[in-house]
């Protein structure tokens, strides 16, 4: 039913309703703040685990093997723009992290990252889920703009998987912004604000993604492996240093999970 209803819709409004979407669920886990002072550390691991599984599966089922796909049918060596753009994701977000002064979960003021200012903490903290979430939005776009480019190997169906996996993994991150924030002291309407407000640039990564593609279809294996490689940068910097803190199980069980739902996902809606 939702296939069908997307069906009829422009391709940039489906980029922008489905990065909508994935920001409504940062906004869901960000809203456990209500409900929660503090989150069970190993239930708050598995999440995290989860939301590396899923982004792994995303970054290859949904992005890089389309890549490699459509490079090969365009006349093209498969294997280039797959490792050019995955390698310039990956470097995309290094650079970010150098300049974008943000601070990472359970860290002191005095280990920010980024160019030095006297931002306040809890701005840091949101800037640094933030900055991970731009790919996301990136890759949600560039599939729906795969769409309306044409690309005989895009399915809205698998569009549409991809966005709810990256939904899915929105949860735990909006969740590991606004408890830890409540827990320091803030109150739970302005920790929800700041944890959801970590969401909000999906949508403009994905109607920014979405329009590139359609103007410049060449490019379209290149932003396909350059969202993948930058999903893969924040799960090995950040999301899986985060969930095995505790050197526990449940963070690779989670992956596990994650990783197996996404690939479910991908290919059976796919």
């Amino acid at each position: 039913m939702i296939v069908e209803w997307f069906e009829g819709l422009d391709h940039i409004l489906q980029a922008l309703l489905a990065t909508c979407f994935t920001w409504l669920v940062t906004a869901a886990g960000a809203g456990l703040v209500f409900f929660f002072k503090v989150i069970n550390r190993k239930v708050l691991d598995g999440m995290l685990g989860f939301a590396s599984g899923v982004m792994i599966a995303a970054s290859f089922w949904s992005l890089l093997a389309p890549a490699i796909d459509l490079a090969e049918s365009m006349g093209n060596r498969p294997w280039f723009p797959a490792v050019t753009g995955f390698l310039a994701g990956g470097a995309f977000l290094w650079i970010a992290d150098r300049l974008l002064p943000h601070l990472h979960r359970g860290m002191k003021m005095e280990d920010a990252e980024g160019i030095s200012t006297t931002w306040q903490r809890s701005v840091l903290l949101v800037l640094a889920i933030t900055l991970h979430n731009i790919p996301e939005g990136l890759a949600v776009g560039v599939a729906f703009g795969a769409l309306a480019a044409g690309i005989p190997s895009a399915s809205l169906a698998g569009a549409i998987a991809l966005a709810l996996g990256i939904g899915l993994q929105n949860f735990p991150e909006g969740t590991s912004v606004s408890v830890p924030l409540r827990r320091e002291g803030m109150s739970r309407l302005k920790a929800f604000t700041y944890g959801q407000l970590s969401g909000v640039v999906e949508p403009i990564a994905g109607v920014l993604g979405a329009v590139a593609v359609v103007l410049m279809r060449p490019l379209l294996p290149y932003a396909l492996a350059f969202a993948a490689g930058a999903m893969v940068y924040v799960v090995v910097e950040e999301l899986i240093p985060a969930a095995k803190e505790n050197h526990d199980d449940i963070s690779t069980i989670g992956a596990m999970a994650g990783f197996a739902v996404m690939m479910f996902l991908d290919v059976a809606l796919g």
